[in-house]
C-alpha cells in the first residue's frame, strides 16, 4: 500500500491537503513509478480480483478491483517500491489466498527496507515539498511571468491534461504548478458542466484530449512561456522529444492554426501542417472545401521605411552571420554591475565544485581572461563538460564545472536583463557553402566585432529581428559593403518601403558580378547549378 494519509506535523490545518506533496514519501513513490513505467512496455500478471465492498465508518466503498503483479525487465515493481521504503506490505490472514503470488518476496523486501532505514522506515527528517500552486492565481502569475519568459525553455512534468490544449504542469526547478495553454492553435472545446446547463463538446474534442494525454501525460517536457491570459494561465509552446505539441495537433487534424501564430517562429511549420491536413480532409477539416483563387492584383500597403538608428556595441559574430550587440545607453549600468559583482566574488570566493550546473540555470563563469561573467547553462554533458552562453556578450564556451559558480542574487537578470541581443542582417542572403560563408563571417569580424556601430531594425523575422548596420564614423552600410565585395547575395523583398534600399543593394550586386568578385568569380552560378553549390535563387 502507498504511504499513509497523515499530514505533516505543523501543517496549516486551514490549507487544503494535497496528498502528492503533503503525505511523506508520496511524491518520491510517484516519481519512482513515473520514471520507471511511463512510456514503457510492462508485463502484467493478474493475481486475484477483489470484489466490490460497501462503505463502513472507517473505510470508503470500493468498486471491483483487479490486483496484479507488474514487472519490467524482470523487476517486480511492487517489490522495488517496498525495498526503497516507498510502500508497505498489507497483512493477510493465513487462510486468505487473495494475495500476491510474490507475497513472501514482498515481506522480505520490507524487512530489508526496515533494517536499512529506507524511506518510510528512516529515522531522518521527512522530506518536505513546498510546491506553490499558482494556476488561476492572476497576481502570482503576473509576478512569475517575466521570469519564465526570460528563462527560455523550462523543464516541466505534465501532471494533468484537461483538454487537447490545456494542461497542468509541475516545474521542478521553480517548484510550482501552473496551468498551461498551447499557443498558436485553436483546439476543439470539450464538454463543460455549467450550473443549470450541460454544454456538449465540439467534434473531435475527445480525440484531441486523448492524443495529448497519450503523447505527454506524466512525461518530462520543455516549455517556452510567451504570455498569460486574464485568468492567470500561461500561454506558450510545449516540446516533447523534439516534437512541438501545437504542430503535432495540427498535423493530426485535431486543431486549427490561430491567427496569433503569425508572430511566432513556428508559424511556417504550423501552416504547412494545416495545409497537409486540409488536403487530407480529415477530422476538423472533413468538410473543408478549397475556395477558388481569384486573380487579384496585390495592393502593397503604403508605408514609409523607418530609419531610427541607435548606437550599439557589437560583441559577437556567429558562424551563420548573426551577431550580438549591447545597447550603448545601458553600457554604464553593465560596467557598474560587473565591477560590483567581481568585488563581491573577490570578497567571498566560491568554493570550487560547489555549483551543480543544470540546463537553464544562470551562473557566473570564469573566462580565459580570469574574470567572472554572467552566463546561462545551455547543456550539461557526461564527463564534466558544461556548455554555457555569456548573456551579456553573446559568445559561447564549454567549461568544466570548476570554472562555474552560482550567480549572486544581487546581480541576477531580474536586476539587469541580459545585455546581449541577437540580430541578423536585413536584405542579404548568407551563402550556404561553408567556405563562402566563412569568408563573409571573417570580413564582418574584421570590420565590426568589438566596435561601436549604428543599428536600425528593418523588419522582424523568425528567431531575431533583421537590421541594417552602419559604421559609426562613416555612416556607410555594413551589409551593402558585403554585397559590393561579392561576399553575400541580395534578398529580394516586395514591401514598397524597402524598394529604394533594395534597388541600391541590387545595383551593388550587379557591379560585384561584373567585377567577378568572390561569389561571382565564375560568373552568375545561380541559373543552372544553384542546388549544387547550395544556393537558392
Amino acid at each position: 500500500k502507498p504511504p499513509d494519509l497523515c499530514p505533516l506535523s505543523g501543517q496549516d490545518k486551514n490549507r487544503k491537503l494535497r496528498p502528492l506533496y503533503d503525505i511523506p514519501y508520496m511524491f518520491e513513490a510517484r516519481e519512482f513509478l513515473r520514471k520507471k513505467l511511463i512510456g514503457k512496455k510492462v508485463n502484467v500478471s493478474v493475481d486475484y480480483i477483489r470484489p466490490a465492498s460497501n462503505a463502513t465508518d472507517t473505510i470508503p466503498a470500493f468498486s471491483e478491483r483487479t490486483c496484479a503483479t507488474v514487472s519490467i525487465g524482470g523487476i517486480n515493481i511492487a517489490e522495488a517500491l517496498v525495498s526503497k521504503g516507498l510502500a508497505t506490505v498489507l497483512r493477510y490472514r493465513q487462510d486468505d489466498d487473495q494475495r500476491s503470488a510474490h507475497y513472501d518476496e514482498l515481506l522480505a523486501a520490507e524487512a530489508r527496507a526496515i533494517k536499512n532505514g529506507k524511506g518510510l522506515h528512516s529515522k531522518k527528517e521527512v522530506p518536505i515539498h513546498r510546491v506553490a500552486d499558482i494556476s488561476g492565481d492572476t497576481q502570482k502569475a503576473k509576478q512569475f511571468l517575466p521570469f519564465l519568459q526570460r528563462a527560455g525553455r523550462s523543464e516541466a512534468v505534465v501532471e494533468y491534461v484537461f483538454s487537447g490544449s490545456r494542461l497542468k504542469l509541475f516545474l521542478p526547478k521553480e517548484t510550482c504548478l501552473i496551468t498551461f495553454l498551447l499557443a498558436g492553435i485553436e483546439c476543439p472545446r470539450g464538454a463543460r458542466n455549467v450550473p443549470g446547463l450541460a454544454q456538449e463538446g465540439e467534434p473531435f474534442s475527445e480525440e484531441a484530449t486523448l492524443f495529448t494525454k497519450e503523447l505527454v501525460m506524466q512525461r518530462e517536457v520543455e516549455v517556452e512561456v510567451e504570455s498569460m491570459d486574464k485568468a492567470g494561465n500561461f500561454i506558450g509552446w510545449l516540446h516533447i522529444e523534439g516534437v512541438n505539441l501545437s504542430v503535432a495537433l495540427v498535423e493530426q487534424a485535431l486543431s486549427r492554426v490561430h491567427f496569433t501564430a503569425e508572430r511566432s517562429p513556428y508559424c511556417k511549420a504550423l501552416l504547412a501542417a494545416q495545409d497537409a491536413a486540409k488536403q487530407r480532409k480529415e477530422k476538423v477539416w472533413s468538410h473543408y472545401e478549397e475556395t477558388p483563387v481569384e486573380e487579384v492584383v496585390p495592393v502593397l500597403e503604403e508605408k514609409e521605411r523607418t530609419a531610427n538608428y541607435k548606437p550599439v556595441f557589437v560583441t559577437e559574430i556567429t558562424d551563420d552571420l548573426h551577431f550580438y550587440v549591447q545597447d550603448v545607453e545601458t553600457g554604464a549600468q553593465l560596467e557598474k554591475l560587473m565591477e560590483n559583482m567581481r568585488a563581491e566574488v573577490g570578497a567571498h570566493p566560491p568554493v570550487e565544485g560547489s555549483f551543480a550546473p543544470r540546463r537553464g540555470d544562470f551562473c557566473i563563469a570564469k573566462f580565459v581572461d580570469g574574470e567572472w561573467y554572467r552566463a546561462r547553462v545551455e547543456k550539461v554533458e557526461s564527463g564534466g563538460k558544461v556548455h554555457i552562453f555569456y548573456i551579456d556578450y553573446g559568445n559561447k564556451e564549454t567549461l568544466p564545472p570548476t570554472r562555474l559558480a552560482p550567480l549572486p542574487p544581487a546581480f541576477s537578470p531580474r536586476v539587469l536583463p541580459p545585455q546581449a541581443t541577437e540580430y541578423t542582417f536585413a536584405f542579404i542572403q548568407v551563402p550556404q557553402d561553408e567556405e563562402a560563408r566563412a569568408d563573409a563571417v571573417d570580413s564582418v569580424v574584421r570590420d565590426i566585432q568589438n566596435t561601436q556601430c549604428l543599428l536600425n531594425v528593418e523588419h522582424l523575422g523568425p528567431g531575431c529581428p533583421h537590421v541594417t548596420l552602419q559604421f559609426a564614423d562613416s555612416k556607410t552600410d555594413v551589409g551593402l559593403g558585403l554585397v559590393k565585395e561579392g561576399l553575400v547575395m541580395v534578398e529580394p523583398r516586395k514591401e514598397r518601403q524597402f524598394q529604394k534600399v533594395i534597388t541600391e543593394y541590387l545595383n551593388a550586386q550587379e557591379a560585384a558580378k561584373s567585377a567577378r568578385l568572390n561569389l561571382w568569380r565564375y560568373g552568375d552560378f545561380r541559373a543552372d547549378d544553384a542546388d549544387e553549390f547550395g544556393y537558392s535563387r
